[in-house]
């Protein structure tokens, strides 16, 4: 796993030069929400697709 300091240097690497502040804010908060998103799924595990398709089904009106 890295470290913060690597994820942020291996995302500064792929900007394009002239990106914004702005523009490294948002592609550092993607990052932790897809990092959590995985902890999470480790963590409580995922439903298969049928499942979401089921409980999709039970919102519609």
């Amino acid at each position: 796993m890295n470290t913060a300091k690597q994820d942020v240097r291996s995302l500064l690497d792929k900007l394009p030069d002239d990106c914004t502040l702005e523009d490294v804010q948002y592609h550092l908060y993607l990052i932790e929400k897809v990092q959590r998103g995985i902890e999470r799924a480790e963590r409580e595990g995922t439903l298969s697709h049928a499942e979401v398709e089921r409980r999709f089904k039970d919102w519609q009106i």
